[in-house]
């Protein structure tokens, strides 16, 4: 078979044709239109067939076909015409319903692919079945702990409408909202993700260890106010916090907290009142709802995204690297609570 002999450029390429082939191959959003346009650019000022077979890694066929498409169609010839491609194996309809099925089965692709062939005799890859499920926005992720049991539906319902209240009165400078949590950190980490090289496996320390426990009263704004210590947090503790961080109140300030036994222990509900009378107050969220607050959202960055892996090399490490991120907190380290 002989060799295919180019077309010559017979449509003409002004001055200003040449202005629009530049401003294509450098704007254009689409990689093939950016690429003919470069390469007819490239053409008009002189450079050679065998020249750009070097530039542009495509087979002498295909620039034949752009110089044909310019040639017959011009500007228009650098798009692709609409049917061109290869064709979706799955309708929009199909591409729902595979959705659905692995809704119904998350983390196991395989039976999802052997639906697919059993319902509609369509062989689909792997990689392919990824790429229908990114287009619904669905992405491979660590699965989130929650609680086994669901909140009394009315009281979550009135509970979340009054918290939206004060967020709005918190952000018109109103009142003070603070939202109040314990953790603890110990040398057994989290398994967070983290990009590894292929064939290398990266390792995180683990050994047992006591807890370093933090209680912590956050600020929406990005402002923390932290206690730590090796020992248990017990009520009395919370009390002392409460007292210590919220000694002066200048205006209306409302803590939110779950109902855990050392937030409604005998010295905080002794203390209630008298904080009341001071502008200081409670807010108990309902049961099985940690989603409602905000403070959870702060843990699990520090745990899975801030946490350096070096903090677990020893005792004093971690310390060191809690410390550094509460201190850090709304500075270096940062949550945008949209």
């Amino acid at each position: 078979m002989g060799r295919l002999r180019l077309m010559a450029l017979t449509r003409e390429i002004t001055s200003e044709t040449q202005h629009l082939l530049k401003r294509l191959y450098r704007q254009s959003r689409h990689h093939r239109v950016r690429q003919r346009a470069h390469c007819l650019w490239l053409r008009s000022r002189g450079l050679k067939p065998k020249e750009l077979r070097v530039i542009f890694p495509v087979t002498e066929k295909t620039l034949h076909n752009w110089f044909n498409a310019w040639n017959q169609r011009g500007l228009v010839g650098l798009y692709d015409r609409p049917g061109r491609g290869r064709h979706a194996k799955l309708t929009d309809e199909q591409k729902a319903q595979v959705k659905r099925w692995v809704e119904a089965s998350p983390r196991q692709l395989k039976p999802v692919l052997e639906k697919i062939k059993e319902t509609w005799d369509i062989t689909l890859s792997r990689d392919t079945l990824k790429r229908v499920l990114k287009a619904f926005k669905m992405r491979w992720r660590r699965l989130r702990q929650v609680t086994a049991k669901q909140p009394p539906a009315d009281e979550y319902a009135r509970k979340r409408s009054a918290l939206a209240i004060l967020k709005d009165l918190d952000a018109a400078g109103e009142i003070e909202l603070y939202y109040l949590d314990e953790t603890g950190f110990t040398l057994v980490p989290p398994i967070p993700y983290a990009w590894q090289s292929v064939g290398q496996a990266l390792g995180i320390p683990s050994q047992r260890s006591k807890r370093l426990n933090v209680l912590g009263f956050m600020h929406r704004q990005n402002g923390l106010e932290s206690y730590v210590s090796k020992q248990s947090i017990t009520s009395d503790v919370v009390a002392t916090c409460l007292e210590t961080f919220f000694s002066t109140v200048t205006r209306p300030t409302v803590i939110v907290m779950d109902q855990a036994s050392i937030h409604t222990g005998q010295r905080v509900r002794e203390m209630r009142d008298d904080w009341a009378q001071r502008g200081l107050y409670l807010f108990e969220l309902p049961t099985y709802s940690p989603e409602l607050n905000l403070i959870e959202i702060a843990w699990r960055f520090m745990k899975y995204e801030w946490l350096d892996i070096k903090a677990y090399q020893s005792w004093q490490s971690l310390v060191t690297h809690v410390e550094e991120m509460l201190a850090g907190f709304g500075d270096k380290f940062v949550i945008n609570f949209a």
